[in-house]
């Protein structure tokens, strides 16, 4: 069923709203209206799930992840007929995401789809707009109270293990190695350093020398990454967790003259990472896939406004795709390659 036009008003004496969502139920339910008028669950496209206001927040803006991310949410949200609004923070902070969340739950959108910069400090503004009886989903990344109706995202305690793989089959299985991710408390990067971890204790002649944190920044990471050079001038290899983590380690390997000596492999697959792949700074990458995540949460949300029945998966994983420069080019991998825009 078509929701009505926006503006519809008074019938009969008789509130009519301008689309029948979750919030709307018991009061349609107390004037008389039939619950059937909720329509079905809209897994098909288009339908009931027409007008529907969604909100995505990103971790960050600008970041190709989350552009990509974007990308899958706004060809989905097109395919139903639902009306998607993006924002981000300019830096991946708990300080700078929350007045932004508190902005989108003034505005009442039926949905919020967020990337909670931060496990914990997110708890409380997530909460606030759950008790303003808003559907909130979180995307990618996740926080400690399961309070959300559903985590859409990668596996990273696998994708973790993949680097660990890939890093040790570049190295030859021996020698010094480290991680440089962005910075505690963000659950998806912890995770895919727990992972890292865990696939190092298969190859009992790699040294693991720990992780050091670069605030989502790569300068900060080239500089971390040349002076663990300079005090290990045997390093083999480096992790690094994220986008910017594996630009800074690529940049300070170059700085210290050690290309193509001490490999690299990172997690995320940019534009930027790519180039470094191409030319060998980089040797190789585990790819999420983003736009799925955009693609899912938006068609999750929608289904739910329709239903008002919670997702049957509390946690919903997308794929992970290992980038080489033997692969990078073929179809069923460079779909997963991440957009600098729409």
């Amino acid at each position: 069923m078509k929701p009505p036009e926006k503006g519809a008003g008074m019938n009969e004496g008789m509130w009519v709203p301008r689309r029948i969502t979750r919030r709307d139920f018991l009061g349609l339910t107390v004037a008389g209206i039939g619950v059937s008028m909720l329509g079905g669950c809209g897994s098909g496209g288009g339908g009931s799930s027409e007008g529907y206001r969604i909100t995505l927040i990103q971790g960050v803006r600008g970041d190709e992840f989350y552009i990509s991310m974007e990308c899958g949410a706004q060809a989905k949200a097109q395919e139903l007929g639902v009306e998607l609004d993006v924002q981000g923070p300019p830096e991946f902070s708990a300080a700078e995401q929350t007045p932004i969340l508190n902005a989108a739950v003034q505005a009442s959108p039926d949905a919020i789809l967020i990337a909670p910069t931060d496990k914990v400090a997110m708890i409380g503004p997530i909460q606030s707009a759950i008790n303003q009886d808003i559907a909130v989903f979180t995307v990618d990344t996740f926080i400690e109270e399961d309070i959300a109706l559903a985590n859409i995202s990668s596996d990273n305690l696998e994708g973790g293990r993949k680097a660990a793989q890939a890093l040790a089959g570049a190295i030859g299985e021996e020698g010094k190695v480290f991680c440089i991710s962005v910075k505690p408390g963000i659950s998806t990067t912890d995770q895919r350093q727990q992972g890292f971890e865990q696939g190092l204790k298969e190859y009992p002649d790699i040294e693991y020398l720990g992780t050091e944190f670069c605030e989502d920044d790569p300068n900060r990471a080239a500089q971390i990454a040349n002076a663990t050079i300079q005090s290990n001038p045997d390093l083999a290899g480096i992790f690094g967790a994220n986008i910017f983590s594996v630009q800074g380690a690529a940049t300070g390997v170059r700085q210290a003259g050690e290309q193509g000596n001490i490999k690299i492999v990172g997690f995320d697959a940019g534009p930027t990472q790519i180039k470094d792949l191409r030319e060998e700074a980089v040797d190789a990458l585990v790819a999420q896939h983003p736009s799925d995540i955009g693609s899912i949460a938006v068609q999750m949300a929608a289904d739910y406004l329709d239903s008002n029945e919670k997702p049957s998966k509390k946690e919903v994983k997308t794929g992970l795709s290992i980038v080489t420069r033997d692969n990078y080019e073929k179809p069923d991998i460079s779909k997963y390659l991440y957009k600098a825009e729409c």
